[in-house]
């Protein structure tokens, strides 16, 4: 019978699978309406303007041409079938909660704790993880209805406020990829929740006013407007948290929340960018703004230059010492056959059983292990001692060449 191990790889497969289809589903959805919105002109047809036509949009795709038109509020009798765009973000959040769950809860130890940061038991950062995603909606939501919520300036300057007291607190409390995954599941929350509590049902009132013959209200499809506006700023800064777990060299740095927050105003200036373009009236400062932070959190990831390395007598030695250790503390998952429990298969297919495979892997061994990101939630126990082992050993190395 096959193990555990290997039935949630493939649960883990299917997962990822489902999350990043829906996420596509909905994304594109959410981008092409909001491109849709901004291309929009006026009516040329005086029939169409008396209809209540605000706006139309002509388009080729596929080999044919597309006509679409946006009312002021609704038009004089409701059509059918009336397409809904909603289950995309509800599988999205499903699924990624699903992936939640199957990586960093089940393996809180591995994966979301980090002694060496706050010491929980599995339980706690599982509650503290539900609780960050349940109070950010709250918080978010409350801000939104308050009259704050009445300026969009102010609003953005309140809720980088959140978001970077979110960072902060999560990195204080959970490893680093416990700390980026769960700011992007909160991001991921407010996004689906403005589906599910606003958009959704501000698209229903219009319809129950149409069916019931009053005088459609348009408040509610103009907070529904404002969330999915929102919406699209908090895309880029959710797909990076979804994809940063392979990236130690942010989150693991010292300051990997200043850094999520930066990347994340750099994400959502570059699509305030986008935004504008599709008006006709970009200016190229947020652009070269979110660019110019992306190089600077680049450039302040960098390692330091590696110290000159120590003469040793003998270099076949030393790299013996370094087998002893990549063996002892990396290679009880990166194996043919894994021992690790958990894993089936080696990560991302990288084997450092022998000698040949960890002198192939000298550059990524010294990167995850200079960034602190292997061993693993430091399972296997590697010193420092060991460490500095084989920084000095890919120094050396790098001298030589």
């Amino acid at each position: 019978m096959m193990n555990a191990a290997y039935w949630l790889e493939w649960l883990n497969l299917l997962g990822r699978w489902v999350h990043l289809i829906t996420g596509i589903a909905w994304i594109g959805a959410s981008f092409y309406f909001v491109w849709l919105d901004n291309h929009l002109l006026p009516s040329k047809s005086p029939a169409d303007i008396d209809k209540g036509v605000g706006g139309e949009v002509w388009s080729v795709h596929g080999g044919g041409f597309y006509h679409a038109q946006k009312y002021r509020v609704a038009p004089a009798t409701l059509p059918e079938p009336l397409h809904w765009f909603k289950w995309e973000a509800y599988t999205t959040w499903l699924s990624g909660f699903f992936m939640l769950v199957l990586v960093y809860y089940l393996n809180a130890d591995t994966y979301l704790i980090d002694p060496t940061v706050l010491a929980l038991s599995p339980w706690q950062a599982i509650v503290i993880g539900l609780a960050t995603m349940a109070l950010g909606w709250l918080v978010y939501d409350a801000l939104c209805r308050s009259p704050l919520g009445r300026d969009d300036r102010w609003l953005g300057l309140a809720l980088l406020v959140i978001v970077t007291l979110a960072a902060w607190g999560l990195s204080h409390v959970f490893s680093g990829r416990g700390a980026f995954i769960h700011y992007g599941a909160m991001l991921g929350t407010l996004m689906v929740g403005n589906v599910f509590f606003v958009i959704i049902p501000g698209q229903r009132e219009l319809i129950k006013a149409k069916l019931a013959g009053r005088e459609v209200d348009p408040t509610p499809g103009l907070k529904a407007k404002q969330r999915s506006v929102h919406n699209t700023y908090f895309t880029l800064p959710v797909l990076f948290t979804m994809m940063s777990n392979h990236y130690a060299m942010v989150f693991n740095h010292a300051y990997n929340w200043l850094l999520l927050v930066l990347i994340s105003v750099a994400g959502a200036a570059i699509r305030v960018y986008f935004v504008a373009r599709h008006k006709g009236r970009a200016s190229l400062f947020p652009l070269l703004s979110g660019i110019a932070l992306l190089a600077g959190v680049a450039y302040a990831t960098a390692p330091p230059p590696a110290p000159a390395p120590i003469a040793t007598a003998n270099p076949a030695a030393e790299f013996a010492r370094v087998v002893s250790v990549v063996q002892a503390r990396c290679a009880s998952c990166h194996a043919a056959q894994p021992t690790q429990p958990g894993f089936a298969a080696a990560p991302k297919g990288v084997m450092l059983d022998t000698p040949a495979r960890i002198a192939v892997q000298a550059t990524p061994i010294y990167l995850q292990v200079q960034s602190r990101a292997m061993p693993l939630g430091n399972l296997t126990g590697m010193t420092e001692v060991e460490r500095q082992l084989i920084l000095d050993w890919h120094a050396a190395r790098v001298h030589t060449q």
